[in-house]
């Protein structure tokens, strides 16, 4: 993995002044060293300039980028972020077109594909990946995002030159690009927040390139094309072939994503999706006479502190050594503790660029820290509950019913510390219905489908692109923050397309939930593990924690330096901190409750002042 950013105009002859350009993309580079700790390039010609960051993988000493091939009078340069699993065999492919390689990396690999056969190469890919293309023979940029969306890529036009990087951070380092939100993007932060809309970057004027997209650059104008959409089609295979295929698929995927010239280890919670993950990475590498190595997270004194609710049944321990013991792992417990945690909510935000998951995003980038200092790879068992219908809101009915985004239901908590001047100024219900309406019509329809499974497959749609999208972004900088590549097999966009057009009598077999995924893992699996309810990512119920977040909130608040205190009322926020503290009732997904929507505003006013954010209201 790694950070990729660069520029390009027709209106500039950058090789003018090579020495002010150079170090535009040195600068660029710095913000984002996070990404690529291992090593770094420039590419400078007339119409573009691109810069890279590296953490080395695939290929150690040989894989440097920017990297440029000539292919006939055609030649390239090229910079990219991600991993192509199937690189292995599609290298083979170009080799037996006749084409020679001077390094073993995938970056080579997409770029001589990419020279032979032209944009449509990206079709062949089986990865998460971001990546730029200078083409010098028909002077373009293209710039490339995977079909899911799990790495990400950020682009701008200023004037007549287009900007683009892995994270807004490298955009904002180009001369006169400024942090600027106008009452768009206020409403993106507090009515649809940490969500935001795929495509929008927050920030005015900056966008995200859509998943399954790419960008052609010429002139003084882009055209931004799809080369991947989920399709709707009837499932005609048996119950039996549909769990075979599903454990073949998954299986797969979580082989080939074990490609590394570094050790892999994998996020263990002893839930069905991480331990299904660590239980095939541990089988092939137990062949190897390899052991595998793996984390589980949780809070200091979670063990007292811990309060059981709808959302969050158990806690992980012991799972997670029931699974330890299954695959003979080496693993290592790893607890964060309230003065950690609250420490690294405001890192969180320079890793995200934006108010985020709070405490829940806060904790991932601890303990992603932890996990860098011993690995550079970890396997997780993200996206599994989108693609398999493992969340309340597939079940329940008033969720299924809810006219509404299903994970953020309760409105109140984002409108009701909102001072009533601004309350007036940003429609913040309107906006998020507006958004949820734009994604229902998008959804591709299967025609005949029942007024149930249309609904299923509208909540599918709305988890794919809203919900696996903040968890994407969440896990990718939260990892890439601290260095570590952190890589999603339940993404792999094979298995996506097969489970799309599963039934959900399937997918929830009997009644249960996820019941396809665990007949599919049996035999991988203990058969308690097997059974286990669905419990989410940890969170801390420590008292001190949350007395943490008061003190600093009202701290905030009470100063008038600050520039939450334009947005947000102290009096309203001081009625509500007298109130009990509500775990069970979440303003977005399962863990933000109460207390996150304190961390949340801390984030939110860190984030002004850091980024020196300009408010056009």
């Amino acid at each position: 993995m790694c950070g990729i950013a660069g520029f390009c105009s027709f209106n500039v002859n950058f090789r003018e002044e090579p020495a002010r350009w150079y170090g535009v993309l040195q600068k660029m580079n710095r913000c984002q060293k996070h990404r690529g700790p291992d090593g770094d390039g420039l590419f400078l010609e007339r119409s573009c300039g691109l810069a890279h960051t590296r953490l080395s993988v695939l290929d150690i000493g040989l894989g440097a980028q920017p990297m440029t091939r000539q292919l006939g009078s055609r030649k390239a340069a090229i910079v990219y972020n991600g991993e192509i699993y199937n690189m292995p065999a599609l290298r083979r492919e170009l080799e037996q077109e006749g084409m020679l390689f001077e390094t073993r990396c995938d970056t080579e690999v997409i770029l001589i594909g990419w020279l032979l056969h032209g944009t449509d190469y990206v079709k062949k890919l089986n990865g998460i990946f971001s990546f730029a293309i200078w083409d010098e023979t028909v002077r373009r940029l293209y710039l490339f995002r995977d079909r899911l969306g799990v790495k990400p890529l950020f682009f701008t036009q200023k004037g007549s030159t287009l900007i683009f990087s892995s994270e807004p951070k490298g955009i904002l380092a180009f001369p006169d690009v400024k942090a600027r939100v106008d009452r768009e993007g206020l409403c993106e932060v507090f009515g649809l927040g940490p969500a935001r809309t795929c495509g929008k970057g927050v920030f005015k004027d900056i966008s995200e390139l859509l998943p399954g997209h790419y960008l052609e650059y010429y002139g003084s104008d882009f055209h931004i094309r799809p080369y991947w959409r989920l399709e709707s089609r009837p499932h005609t295979d048996s119950w039996e072939q549909t769990v075979e295929r599903t454990r073949s698929l998954v299986t797969d995927a979580i082989r080939l994503q074990m490609l590394s010239d570094v050790p892999i280890c994998t996020f263990l919670s002893g839930g069905i999706d991480s331990s299904l993950v660590t239980a095939v990475c541990s089988s092939e590498l137990q062949k190897q006479g390899k052991r595998l190595d793996t984390y589980s997270f949780d809070f200091k004194d979670n063990d007292r502190n811990f309060r059981a609710n709808a959302f969050q049944p158990s806690q992980d321990r012991p799972w997670v050594d029931l699974m330890i013991a299954h695959c003979r792992t080496c693993h290592q417990y790893l607890e964060c503790g309230s003065a950690e945690l609250f420490d690294y909510l405001f890192e969180a935000v320079d890793a995200r660029d934006l108010p985020c998951m709070a405490d829940v995003e806060a904790s991932m980038l601890y303990f992603c820290k932890r996990v860098a200092a011993n690995h550079k790879v970890a396997l997780t068992g993200e996206c599994a509950d989108e693609i398999f219908g493992g969340y309340p809101w597939f079940h329940k009915k008033e969720c299924l019913e809810a006219d509404c985004f299903p994970w953020s239901m309760d409105f109140a908590p984002r409108t009701m510390l909102l001072k009533d001047s601004v309350k007036a100024l940003l429609p913040l219900e309107d906006y998020a219905r507006a958004a949820y309406e734009k994604t229902i019509d998008e959804t591709p329809r299967l025609y005949g489908e029942n007024a149930t499974e249309r609904r299923r497959r509208e909540i599918s749609y709305l988890n794919i692109k809203w919900f696996m999208q903040t968890l994407l972004d969440r896990m990718d900088r939260a990892g890439m923050h601290a260095g570590l590549e952190a890589r999603v097999p339940f993404a792999d966009h094979r298995i996506v397309e097969y489970l799309w057009n599963v039934p959900w009598e399937m997918k929830c077999k009997d009644g249960v939930v996820k019941g396809l995924l665990r007949a599919a893992a049996e035999g991988l699996l203990p058969a308690k593990t097997l059974r286990r309810k669905k419990s989410p990512y940890p969170k801390t119920y420590d008292p001190a924690y949350e007395n943490l977040l008061r003190t600093a909130l009202i701290e905030t608040l009470s100063d008038t330096r600050s520039p939450l205190r334009e947005l947000i009322s102290l009096d309203k926020t001081l009625e509500l901190m007298q109130r009990p503290s509500d775990y069970g009732r979440p303003f977005y997904g399962q863990l933000m409750a109460g207390p996150q929507l304190f961390a949340y505003l801390l984030q939110v006013n860190y984030w002004l002042k850091k980024y020196d954010v300009e408010l056009l209201l």
